[in-house]
């Protein structure tokens, strides 16, 4: 009976020990995993179409960063449903650090108050660090007669329709903008949505609505070129880069001030350390004199906030808009 009980102590014995090893080991490749960030290339998910401010933000740093993690970053656009195709493609990754988005609020913290999102935008995210604010901006065609925010109304208030107007997608903080100035004014819009800035301006080039909100890079060259006429900026001050351009408060709305933001995220569960590593980077490319002019000359405040401070900031704006969504009567 001793040596039977000896046996099945020994047995539990070597079990025991086993499970221990196998545990360690599993606990030092994944440490050794994180040490070695990254071995390959990182992609960075872009939920809109090519050609818009989200893809433009993340391509004026993607070679910088490349350079600084030794490794490719691979650009890829998934537009569609409001941001949310990109982000759920996010959410499920693996949480090592290969797989992030180019988060936009208003597919983070907007849509989602509107919409059905395939994800939590609190719990399935490990937000990285924020880039930039952004500058809202409301375009018209040259073909329709409008210089203010005046004219939009008077000429809206003239048609028994109202007038339409286009964004990068339902749910988006530029849809926003334009629901809240509707409401405000008491003119009638209707929502053309897109699946990303890109389409959107092209169609607005080609006059087939005539206003649109959306951030100012997506714009800019048109404005330039005097494809398309600039009539205000959504904020509560004027851009620097654009500082002949009123904002909506000083057209006649107060207290208007709808603006924008872009960030990296990263699944949930994605060690601290590989969030570090990469906020710390980034941090560092947002820095370059070079890359930051390329951000301010399009109306883009670059902003490297630590991961806690963006986790913030994300928590806040999503109660904020949902008030907003609730106030303004907002339906998808």
């Amino acid at each position: 009976m001793k040596s039977t009980l000896y046996r099945d102590i020994k047995r539990a014995y070597l079990f025991s020990s086993a499970l221990a090893i196998f545990g360690l080991s599993g606990v030092m490749h994944t440490v050794h995993a994180q040490d070695d960030y990254p071995n390959r290339a990182v992609r960075i998910v872009v939920p809109f179409s090519l050609g818009g401010g989200g893809d433009a933000v993340v391509r004026y740093m993607s070679d910088k960063l490349a350079e600084r993690l030794k490794q490719q970053i691979i650009v890829e656009n998934k537009p569609g449903a409001s941001g949310f195709i990109g982000a759920q493609i996010v959410a499920t990754a693996a949480p090592d650090g290969y797989t992030l988005l180019m988060g936009f609020d208003g597919s983070i913290v907007v849509a989602p108050n509107m919409l059905n999102a395939p994800f939590n935008p609190i719990t399935d995210f490990a937000p990285v660090t924020k880039l930039n604010d952004a500058t809202i901006i409301l375009v018209a065609n040259p073909s329709v007669p409008v210089k203010n925010i005046s004219d939009i109304v008077a000429l809206a208030k003239s048609k028994p329709e109202g007038l339409q107007f286009s964004s990068s997608g339902p749910g988006t903080t530029p849809h926003l903008a334009g629901e809240l100035l509707a409401l405000r004014t008491g003119m009638k819009l209707s929502h053309i949505p897109y699946k990303g800035g890109g389409q959107a301006v092209t169609d607005a080039v080609a006059g087939h609505f005539p206003i649109f909100f959306t951030v100012v890079p997506t714009v800019a060259s048109y404005i330039k070129q005097g494809r398309l006429n600039a009539i205000a900026v959504a904020g509560d001050k004027r851009s620097p880069a654009w500082p002949d351009i009123p904002t909506i408060a000083e057209l006649g709305v107060p207290d208007f001030n709808v603006s924008s933001w872009y960030g990296i995220l990263a699944p949930a569960k994605t060690p601290k350390v590989i969030i570090d590593r990469l906020q710390r980077d980034i941090a560092a490319v947002l820095a370059i004199p070079e890359i930051r002019d390329r951000y301010l000359n399009n109306a883009f405040d670059p902003i490297a906030s630590t991961p806690e401070a963006f986790a913030a900031q994300i928590k806040t704006d999503y109660a904020r808009w949902g008030q907003v969504v609730k106030d303004a009567n907002v339906k998808p």
